[in-house]
């Protein structure tokens, strides 16, 4: 049996839930609205404030599934009660953010700037010129779209140029080393 799959979903007040037909949860909350259709074989039960999830067999499939409905589904509660963000940090000689209207523009030491959309779902901060973060509601979303900004230029082991994850740690290499002839 699946450990986190046996884990039941506690609501909280401020967020409904609803489960349509085909496993369609529909869940509300004071950050927003989000909506997914999961695999209809997962039984999906509503008790008050429990949610819990369950499978109709010990079939392979139905065990991967299993787990990964109710963490998708916490995931979903929690995002629409509390958000999620991603901090995103810029370091290099010149490499600087701004937030034009709803555009992200960053300086990475190209010869052009880089413009990056805020997409549907998330908003962009930039407090300082280096730290860029990203709020939503929808965990995915947040993460592809973190994802994205870091991909215009990870961070390189010799300096640490680039833009990384305020918690990631780059590890180092030493550069060349002007040996003896």
């Amino acid at each position: 049996m699946s450990r986190i799959g046996k884990k039941p979903v506690i609501i909280p007040a401020n967020v409904t839930v609803d489960i349509a037909k085909d496993n369609v949860v529909t869940v509300k909350g004071p950050k927003g609205t989000l909506t997914y259709a999961f695999h209809p074989d997962m039984i999906l039960k509503l008790d008050g404030n429990v949610l819990t999830v369950d499978r109709p067999d010990e079939e392979h499939l139905h065990k991967s599934l299993h787990g990964l409905t109710r963490t998708l589904i916490n995931n979903m509660v929690e995002g629409v009660e509390k958000g999620y963000s991603k901090e995103l940090e810029v370091n290099g000689v010149g490499f600087r953010c701004e937030k034009k209207g709803t555009q992200l523009v960053m300086r990475l030491g190209y010869s052009h700037e880089v413009i990056m959309d805020e997409i549907p779902g998330i908003t962009v901060e930039v407090p300082t010129p280096n730290k860029i973060i990203v709020h939503g509601v929808d965990k995915q979303v947040v993460g592809q779209f973190a994802a994205e900004v870091r991909g215009k230029r990870p961070p390189e082991p010799y300096k640490g140029k680039g833009i990384k994850y305020s918690t990631e740690v780059i590890r180092r290499k030493v550069g060349k080393t002007g040996g003896k002839k």
